[in-house]
């Protein structure tokens, strides 16, 4: 049977119809359709806090259920259940918090999977950082979109290792697995052979764009400070276009962040690109996200930010049959095939300590986050010389964006079809389970000892606060509250019966009560071997049990 995860379910995370839709979400939109539709395993899990999150699940997926997949809901208040799938899966990297909760269970009922998206906030990297010193396990992993990814992570343990061993002497190893296994694209969803003439033909005629006319397609957020600033590419353009005397149109599909960003690159392409039509469409719209591709002759993405990790659009153009342009930065490193897929324009970044002062800034909040990505953009360069120079070649060669364009499809599909990626997730989690068989326990848990000191059991935390400690010697007798009627008043006062979904049960207060009664006092020790049978849990909610009743006076120590 192939081996699934159970899916860390919050709409926000899976959903593409948001007004600020962001890279993560398609991301994780597409990975989750994908999962229902080529995962061989024969159900699918959802972890959530909430029944109604768990309906949300099932109504996002139930179109795309095939055969007689059944979905399970596993709340988070009962990770045990995880056994059985076997992986929790988040969509992100910061899985710290995770990994701390499951060792107040036991760490070998599951593995937990992240992936990465963007790693550029202080936030991501401390979390990163923090699991050199929690408790992961061989079978736990962060799955790297791209190499690039990984060599940052790989990075960050370094560094954070090194001060460690400076600071207490000893430089502990990461223990958990990063596997490369890049973001997908569903290939069959790009329109192609007549389907894809008329959709552009439509486009074309709506926007005004004659059948021998040149589009060069961006598709992205717009918004200079966190994706791609838009001048290098407008001044490529206007040269290029200048160059071969071609009426070109760039097109420019996303969505912008704000009225100021909006202004901003409109005016910027009456300035930079005077000689370039230029078109803003909305990318939020889904007849344009999913058009669009159909209507361009060459792709274009100039990303120069550090949040970038892997770039999902051009692996979309190339599945769409486009010949690509993109910067050699992040993952479009690995993706895009230089002078096979298409071109990709050499970038220049400053020597180390050149940007001390802004990390030191964004540290301490003089700079937020925005800011500090927008300051560091400015200081990477895409080569306008070279882009300009791939572009006439594009805009000049019909044959060779055909080339490329089919060598981009062909390479999409064996690389990068989400039916491929889905493979190497379900390989991935088997090889997790068999770690779980066969790896031992990194910091094994023993008794007495708190799984995570820093929220430890506060009975123990602060043992040292009370007079006494409840212990099976003491005596314990009716107090002045034990008649039924007064024990039910407790019940009904809102602020006498709170947490009683934490305490045993009416039942079992009852008959500990009328045993008291009966035998006139009982040894605490003598009640927990009544009532408990040798369940630690149950034991445990006996003894707070006991000094709750104590608390009211329902029983009272001798």
């Amino acid at each position: 049977m192939a081996k699934t995860a159970a899916i860390l379910y919050k709409k926000d995370g899976y959903n593409t119809n948001s007004q600020r839709l962001l890279g993560r979400q398609s991301a994780s939109e597409g990975f989750l359709k994908a999962l229902v539709r080529h995962s061989k395993a024969e159900c699918l899990y959802c972890y959530t806090d909430t029944k109604a999150e768990y309906t949300e699940f099932c109504e996002q997926i139930r179109p795309l259920i095939q055969g007689s997949q059944n979905v399970r809901w596993i709340p988070t208040d009962n990770p045990l259940a995880l056994a059985e799938p076997g992986v929790l899966y988040k969509p992100d990297p910061i899985i710290t918090q995770l990994v701390w909760q499951r060792r107040y269970t036991d760490p070998r009922t599951y593995s937990i999977c992240g992936v990465t998206h963007t790693l550029a906030s202080k936030e991501v990297m401390q979390s990163i950082g923090d699991l050199l010193i929690a408790p992961v396990q061989p079978w736990d992993a962060i799955i790297c979109t791209s190499q690039v990814v990984k060599t940052l992570i790989e990075r960050i343990f370094e560094t954070w290792g090194d001060y460690l061993a400076q600071r207490i002497g000893s430089k502990p190893e990461p223990k958990l697995s990063l596997p490369v296994i890049p973001l997908g694209v569903d290939c069959d969803a790009f329109p192609q052979g007549q389907i894809a003439k008329d959709i552009r033909n439509r486009f074309r005629q709506q926007l005004g764009i004659n059948s021998n006319d040149i589009v060069v397609l961006f598709v992205g957020r717009l918004i200079f400070h966190a994706k791609a600033h838009p001048v290098p590419m407008y001044l490529a353009l206007e040269r290029a276009a200048k160059a071969t005397n071609t009426k070109v149109h760039l097109i420019q599909a996303g969505w912008f962040e704000d009225q100021q960003q909006e202004l901003a690159f409109k005016n910027a392409t009456s300035l930079f690109c005077p000689s370039v039509n230029s078109i803003f469409l909305d990318g939020r719209q889904a007849a344009i996200r999913q058009g669009i591709w159909s209507v361009g002759d060459i792709f274009i993405s100039l990303a120069d930010n550090i949040q970038e990790t892997f770039g999902l659009t051009p692996i979309e153009a190339m599945a769409a049959g486009l010949p690509v342009i993109v910067s050699d930065w992040n993952g479009y490193q690995e993706t895009v095939r230089h002078e096979v897929d298409g071109f990709r324009i050499p970038t220049l970044f400053p020597p180390p300590e050149c940007g001390l002062d802004f990390a030191a800034n964004y540290y301490d909040d003089s700079l937020n986050y925005s800011t500090y990505i927008g300051h560091v953009s400015l200081m990477s360069a895409v080569d306008v010389e070279a882009c300009t120079q791939a572009l006439i070649t594009l805009i000049t060669n019909p044959e060779l964006r055909q080339k490329m364009g089919e060598n981009g499809r062909q390479w999409t599909r064996q690389m990068y079809d989400w039916s491929v990626v889905i493979r190497a997730y379900e390989a991935l989690w088997q090889e997790l389970a068999e770690l779980r068989s066969n790896s031992e326990t990194t910091t094994p848990l023993t008794p007495g000892t708190p799984p995570y000191p820093l929220c430890d059991d506060p009975c123990r935390v602060f043992a040292h606060y009370p007079t006494q400690i409840l212990n099976q010697n003491q005596v314990l007798s009716l107090g002045s509250m034990a008649a039924p009627e007064k024990l039910e008043g407790i019940r009904t006062v809102w602020m006498t019966n709170f947490g009683a979904n934490k305490r045993s049960s009416t039942e079992v207060i009852n008959e500990v009560v009328d045993a008291i009664a009966t035998a006139g006092s009982l040894s605490v020790g003598e009640i927990i071997r009544r009532y408990a049978n040798s369940d630690v849990t149950v034991s445990n909610y006996l003894y707070r049990t006991l000094v709750y009743l104590i608390k009211f006076d329902v029983l009272r120590l001798n």
